[in-house]
């Protein structure tokens, strides 16, 4: 009688499957229903196999065409289990169906040696459900690849999980290289340098691109560009450190026609290096959009002899036009003309770098906390660049606690204490009055709430 209802509900199962593979969202497959000795015989039939990829592993009718002419499944129960485990580990019918029409054979993988430890890694890592998704989507093959030993290469050389999970983001292909042939010699080639194990650990996490990179024909050569272009071996590695990106640019086709392009403008040398070091993105552009920048600073009246041409070249350069029309209307939105704006960035141009929701938190705090009108920040438009919530309230309520209590007149001149340097700020204001007014410390730390005041110029 249980063989009757089991031929019965299989029959129905089927006819179903055949009408909508699909129900509620979930694969029903009559596969499953079946004895694995009749699964596996049936499996030699191309016209089955390509059901049992439909409905096991979601693949379209064309995909699983496709696949079924080059995969022979000889034991379903191991793909079975292949495709249970991808589901323990996470991994979606959209998942699954991807990850096998671009590598069927990891139905044939091998489970215990290579998928399973695999899998574990990658959980170790941190990777589970849509991030290990997401990778393994974009690199299959490490499924089926010695992950292992690779994993425990990185970390003999200093590498932490977290810095091998970004590698794994941004470029799974890495760890299908071999580590002794290919990476091992261009880390040895960065600590002859004078990078620490945790220098390049950090570099080359934040910029994986750089390991696919040739030692011979690119990283030492673009390292000797650095050197005569900066000078000193120091500046070199300070410019990769804020820079790790440069390593995997063309120096030869950016960086040096950029420099030659602001030696025609008549910068100064000293002032070209020095943006370089703190801004090395900027010279990277190419160079027909540096002489596009550059010619709007000219335009802007900026003296190329001066510090403030090259701010100038920097602020514009790293943000696209969309993003300074954004920030000018920022500006605008709080009464200024476009005038006034351009007359604070020729006071400070790195204050444009200050991102629009900044912007308009600061602009907001001095005219609603402070009543300082709009055109009054303008003087001083390096206030945009500090932190509100850690210099600029903490200065505010020092200063509103000196006036509450007496030790300050209220017509001080806020913006010179804004303005101060940290050092010179806690030594005639917060050092000076802790004895008698011992809450100054605390406000300074920012523990104070600003309760705004008025009078101030």
């Amino acid at each position: 009688m249980l063989r009757l209802i089991f031929k019965r509900l299989s029959l129905v199962l089927v006819v179903n499957s055949r009408a909508s593979p699909f129900s509620h969202g979930l694969f029903v497959s009559n596969f499953f229903l079946r004895p694995m000795s009749e699964i596996s015989s049936s499996l030699t039939d191309p016209q089955n196999l390509t059901s049992y990829l439909r409905n096991s592993c979601g693949l379209s009718q064309k995909s699983a065409i496709s696949v079924s002419k080059k995969l022979l499944i000889e034991n379903p129960e191991k793909a079975g289990t292949v495709l249970e485990l991808m589901r323990t580990h996470g991994l979606t019918q959209i998942h699954i169906e991807k990850i096998i029409r671009t590598r069927p054979a990891l139905l044939l993988v091998d489970l215990e040696h290579k998928l399973r430890p695999n899998m574990e890694l990658f959980e170790s890592l941190g990777f589970s459900g849509a991030s290990l998704g997401k990778v393994l989507i974009k690199e299959p093959r490490l499924l089926h690849s010695d992950l292992v030993d690779t994993i425990d290469f990185f970390k003999a050389q200093g590498f932490s999980d977290k810095q091998l999970a970004m590698i794994i983001i941004k470029l799974p292909t890495l760890l299908l290289f071999n580590t002794t042939k290919v990476f091992k010699p261009k880390l040895d080639f960065f600590r002859s340098m004078g990078f620490t194990d945790e220098d390049v650990a950090k570099i080359l996490s934040q910029c994986p691109y750089i390991l696919r990179r040739g030692l011979g024909n690119h990283i030492m050569p673009s390292v000797e560009v650095l050197k005569r272009v900066l000078g000193t071996n120091e500046d070199v590695l300070k410019v990769i450190k804020v820079g790790y990106y440069i390593l995997d640019d063309n120096l030869e086709r950016n960086l040096v026609p950029n420099m030659s392009i602001f030696k025609s403008y008549g910068v100064p040398e000293p002032y070209i290096l020095r943006s370089f070091v703190l801004h090395p993105r900027t010279l990277l552009l190419r160079p027909g959009h540096v002489t596009e920048i550059l010619a709007e600073v000219v335009k802007l009246g900026f003296d190329p002899n001066t510090r403030l041409f090259v701010l100038a070249f920097s602020s514009m350069a790293l943000q696209s036009k969309t993003l300074w029309e954004k920030k000018l209307e920022a500006y605008k939105s709080f009464g200024l003309s476009e005038d006034q704006v351009y007359s604070a960035f020729r006071l400070q141009p790195m204050f444009m770098i200050t991102s629009v929701k900044k912007i308009k938190k600061v602009m907001n705090f001095f005219m609603t906390k402070v009543s300082i009108e709009p055109s009054e920040i303008c003087r001083y438009p390096i206030l945009l660049l500090y932190s509100l919530e850690k210099r600029i309230i903490p200065r505010c309520t020092v200063l509103q606690l000196l006036m509450s209590n007496g030790f300050m007149k209220e017509d001080v001149k806020l913006f010179s204490y804004l303005t101060m340097t940290e050092e010179k700020f806690v030594e005639n204001l917060v050092m000076k009055y802790q004895n008698v007014l011992p809450d100054i410390v605390k406000a300074h730390k920012g523990n104070i709430e600003f309760q705004g005041f008025a009078g101030i110029v």
